[in-house]
């Protein structure tokens, strides 16, 4: 018997148009032996279509209901954020990746960082503002420049500005405000900028892939149209020596558990150039692009899983264990479950203690 799996994307985010690009990747991939699909779209409006026809939201929640697993391929806010995995959760289906807390805490920067400086992890130094707030004199002189200004709960690089002169901050606070009131502006960190991703296998074992590294071509930086125009080479994997490869997959799989995440997470890294060589853990994105191309599945596919493939081991992880309240009692699934031993360029290693710290006002 076929799994019935729906496959929900779209949204109300900035990023519409990047969800609508994963799903019809993961839709064109899924193994149609094996799955019944079904293809949930969220309009812009947030108008809702069931198999191409538009359906009221009673009818669309029921369809979701009915579906033994849903694959949410949504990216940003009303959707990634965990404001859909609140929804499946309160429908009991099972779904693909993180849950509630990840994609909340995720979301938002200023948490995320909160969360990684706990777990001992190096950020970039930054501060937060709130709606009327500004960047006090003091903040400007301790931070320097260039800095980075950036929307706290949006993706794909929407609404960020590198500032290298004070007289551009109003502008680049308002194009940030105007994807989210709550601000982070953040110390510019220098090196090598590293992609790693990790993934949960269903029977609980975290890995993670080879490091990719982002080498943009025509950019200041790393932003939306060096993302979807081509604007950026990646290299997989990236040329390290094998203990920086080792640190950097160690220091992911470490974010990875400090957020709680479940099925997958691709964490932003940068190697100083200089200095201390403990990598600045960037940003986290607890549903990355998925698209074919897109730096997650292609980390992937370098390790020897492809798309398909891929697309079935995060669903078998939800089917297995989809987040729900554990038992008194019960044991769940961790990072060091039984399994085969991992392939080469992997890293399933343990959290070590360190003393790494960045701060986040």
């Amino acid at each position: 018997m076929r799994t019935r799996l729906a496959v929900l994307y779209g949204g109300r985010s900035g990023e519409h148009d990047v969800s609508c690009h994963s799903a019809a990747s993961i839709l064109a991939a899924l193994d149609r032996d094996r799955y019944q699909v079904t293809d949930v779209l969220i309009g812009r409006d947030g108008g809702w279509q069931v198999d191409g026809r538009a359906a009221p939201l009673t009818t669309a929640l029921r369809v979701l209901g009915d579906q033994d697993v849903v694959f949410p391929a949504l990216h940003g806010p009303y959707g990634e954020d965990g404001t859909v995995a609140s929804l499946l959760d309160w429908l009991g289906v099972p779904y693909v990746g993180n849950g509630v807390f990840a994609g909340a805490a995720g979301m938002d920067k200023a948490a995320t960082k909160k969360l990684l400086v706990a777990e001992g992890l190096r950020v970039s130094p930054g501060v937060t503002l709130r709606p009327g707030e500004d960047l006090s004199p003091a903040d400007r002189r301790w931070l320097g420049l260039p800095v980075f200004v950036k929307p706290a709960r949006a993706g794909s690089s929407l609404g960020v500005t590198r500032v290298d002169d004070w007289a551009r901050l109003p502008d680049a606070l308002a194009r940030a405000r105007a994807a989210d009131p709550k601000i982070l502006i953040e110390q510019a960190a220098h090196g090598r900028e590293i992609d790693v991703a990790v993934l949960q296998h269903p029977d609980g074992r975290v890995e993670a892939g080879p490091p990719l590294e982002i080498r943009v071509t025509d950019a200041e930086f790393f932003d939306y149209d060096a993302k979807y125009d081509g604007g950026a080479v990646f290299h997989i994997p990236a040329p390290l020596d094998p203990a920086t490869t080792e640190l950097l997959q160690d220091r992911a799989v470490r974010a990875f558990h400090a957020l709680d995440c479940r099925g997958l997470l691709r964490v932003d890294l940068f190697l100083p150039a200089s200095g201390s060589t403990e990598p600045i853990v960037n940003e986290v994105n607890t549903f990355p692009g998925f698209t074919s191309a897109s730096q997650y599945p292609r980390i992937w596919q370098k390790a020897g899983i492809e798309f398909p493939a891929l697309l079935d081991i995060l669903i078998s992880g939800a089917l297995t264990d989809h987040g729900g309240p554990s038992p008194a009692g019960s044991t769940r699934r961790g990072p060091s479950g039984p399994g085969p031993a991992p392939r080469p360029g992997l890293s399933t290693a343990p959290r070590p203690a360190t003393q790494s710290v960045g701060v986040v006002s």
